[in-house]
């Protein structure tokens, strides 16, 4: 999938490329990262610092639109059947993830399960989650921020081997 992504964005710069597959759905950060290390190594020979910046950054863009916009726009889509039923689907799976976390800690779970760095954890589904659980704008932009953050230190910390390292001298006493 990366690379059908990656033909698509070919003949755009290398910086663009990051951010949109780091802001991408199924994607985001934790697709981005490892392909700028692996897949993408030898055109992108970025130190770690550019890679982590241009993925946070890509995958925080549709954040303040979904915060926004999902209400107004499931609320006009749901007048189709259809709709709906994708909509209470979708939602109710994104309960049924994070529910007792986010309901419990509200934006402190929501950065939890943001800075979780695997699949559906990220920005994409934190907005339904901050929509749905009714978390105010103005502390879950912060809060998805601040999981992204962590998630892409994470994710950095663990392709650059800095984690197999520690695990390597801890394990090693």
């Amino acid at each position: 999938m990366g690379e059908t992504l990656l033909s698509w964005l070919a003949g755009i710069p290398g910086e663009v490329q990051m951010m949109v597959l780091s802001g991408f759905p199924l994607t985001e950060l934790r697709g981005s990262i490892p392909l700028a290390w692996t897949v993408m190594s030898t055109e992108w020979t970025w130190p770690w610092w550019k890679v982590y910046l241009l993925a946070v950054a890509g995958n925080l863009l549709p954040v303040p639109f979904l915060l926004w916009f999902l209400e107004p726009v499931s609320r006009f889509l749901r007048r189709w059947k259809v709709l709906d039923r994708f909509f209470d689907s979708l939602f109710e799976r994104t309960r049924k993830r994070v529910g007792t976390k986010i309901e419990k800690y509200e934006a402190l779970g929501l950065t939890l399960f943001v800075a979780i760095p695997l699949p559906v954890t990220g920005a994409w589904t934190g907005s339904a989650a901050a929509f749905l659980f009714g978390i105010p704008k103005k502390l879950a932009f912060p809060a998805i921020a601040l999981g992204v953050a962590i998630a892409g230190g994470l994710v950095t910390l663990i392709m650059s081997g800095t984690l197999a390292g520690i695990g390597f001298i801890v394990g090693s006493n």
